[in-house]
């Protein structure tokens, strides 16, 4: 195995670490989203407002897909990390091997299960009235390219964990650029509409998909052997474990999309179903440098955590939530001031520029805090610690925004759904501030 990784997460300045790692999982973040915004703008302007309601209706089903990659990267790549940590090279291999059959099997379950129930999967999303045949052309392409989107989420993970975070910088950048360029093609060019976006998106996926296996074959550290591929039920019990963490926050973040497509329906419309297409897509725009700094920390963190260098890994907790706090204010001060200027970008509907600003404002007003909860429940990811990670990732989607979802539009309508998020903000970094400062000063303190 490459020791640089030893060399350097062990040694090196964190801070410097933290920006070696952070800056190229922030880039490749963004590019992810910029492509995510990109095909809300051009499904927006050359298709129509009711493209963006059918793209954000199957909104779910890519967090599903991409959850899965995600998952199963990040609980791997958390028993890769410690296990590099301690110099166990055959555990950290094993872990890789599981991690790509469990991502093959569980996305060709997803993919079939799609082509079979696709007429009640759209009706469970929220796919009704005008929106349900947009939303299954969106579909079915889509489904197709789940393996595929899949291991490139998971293998980006890996990429980080052996210290080649650039790879996997690159990697989501081809993906996006791919997309955009083909979209330009299909919906522009060619003029094929709703197939052609969803066309481009799946292809874009298989291209960057093949880059992925090429870096494996030929860049990586991580040379896998048949062997690897041996079934041990306490590794895989290790991964499913800590996936599981990650993969229940997605799973709710889909279980809230799909709540809030039928709420946001019942109480506003097609209307209010594409407002929250645009906010959704600046929610993972805008706060990319704040996930970029979690991604950046896990690998540090649970390097460290299992080489039991403790004062490195508090260390690493304090610099990335105070980086990630700041960039989190600068970033809602933008939208504070720019928020009708950044809607007028995805559509010319004035009904929709008059009335997403406000909403957009309310639902990233207690964005400064999320850095306590995003680096906190990373940290036990990191750590090993499955269940608390597990607990703490739900807090603000499953414990707090589904029940005030379902609450408070009752009482305040449409409005009780944008004031929701900043509620569940801050009871949700409250949680698991309180967590957190116990494990520092005990755990992480002692050592």
């Amino acid at each position: 195995m490459n020791t640089a990784p030893e060399e350097e997460f062990g040694t090196k300045d964190i801070r410097k670490l933290l920006i070696k790692q952070a800056v190229p999982a922030a880039v490749g973040i963004l590019f992810m989203t910029v492509n995510i915004l990109i095909d809300a703008i051009f499904v927006g302007r050359w298709i129509g407002s009711l493209a963006i309601a059918a793209l954000t209706v199957i909104t779910p089903v890519v967090f599903i897909i991409t959850s899965i990659g995600l998952a199963i990267g990040i609980g791997g790549s958390s028993v890769i990390s410690r296990a590099l940590g301690k110099n166990d090279r055959e555990t950290a291999l094993s872990a890789f091997a599981h991690q790509i059959t469990m991502v093959f099997v569980l996305s060709m379950v997803i993919m079939l299960a799609g082509f079979f129930f696709s007429d009640q999967m759209l009706a469970l999303f929220g796919a009704k009235g005008n929106i349900i045949e947009p939303a299954r052309l969106f579909l079915l392409p889509i489904l197709a390219s789940a393996p595929f989107m899949g291991f490139i989420i998971m293998g980006s993970s890996v990429m980080r964990a052996e210290d080649k975070s650039k790879f996997a910088m690159v990697a989501i950048i081809i993906a996006a650029v791919a997309n955009i360029a083909l979209d330009i093609l299909l919906i522009k060019v060619f003029d094929l509409g709703i197939p052609g976006a969803a066309f481009a998106t799946a292809a874009s996926y298989f291209i960057s998909f093949l880059y992925i296996l090429w870096f494996f074959r030929f860049k990586s550290s991580m040379k896998l052997q048949w062997k690897h591929f041996k079934l041990k039920p306490k590794l895989l019990s290790e991964i499913s474990g800590l996936s599981l963490t990650t993969f229940s926050r997605q799973s709710v973040i889909s279980i809230l999309s799909i709540l809030l497509n039928h709420v946001l329906y019942a109480h506003g419309g097609e209307h209010s179903v594409t407002i929250y297409g645009i906010i959704s897509r600046l929610l993972m725009f805008a706060l990319f440098p704040v996930s970029g700094i979690a991604e950046g920390f896990l690998p540090i963190a649970g390097f460290n955590y299992g080489a039991k260098k403790m004062e490195r890994v508090r260390e690493s907790i304090k610099i990335s939530i105070k980086y990630a706090a700041i960039i989190a204010i600068v970033i809602y001060s933008i939208i504070l001031v720019f928020a009708h200027q950044i809607v007028t970008v995805f559509t010319d509907d004035a009904t929709i520029i008059r009335d997403t600003p406000n909403a957009l404002r309310w639902v990233f007003a207690a964005s400064p805090v999320i850095a306590v909860q995003l680096i906190g429940s990373a940290y036990f990811q990191a750590a090993g610690q499955a269940l608390k990670a597990l607990l703490l990732t739900l807090t603000k989607q499953g414990f707090f925004l589904i029940p005030l979802i379902l609450i408070l539009p009752h009482y305040f309508g449409i409005f009780g759904v944008w004031v929701s998020f900043p509620i569940a903000d801050i009871l949700a970094t409250s949680v698991t501030g309180s967590f957190l400062l116990k494990e520092m000063n005990t755990k992480l303190k002692s050592s």
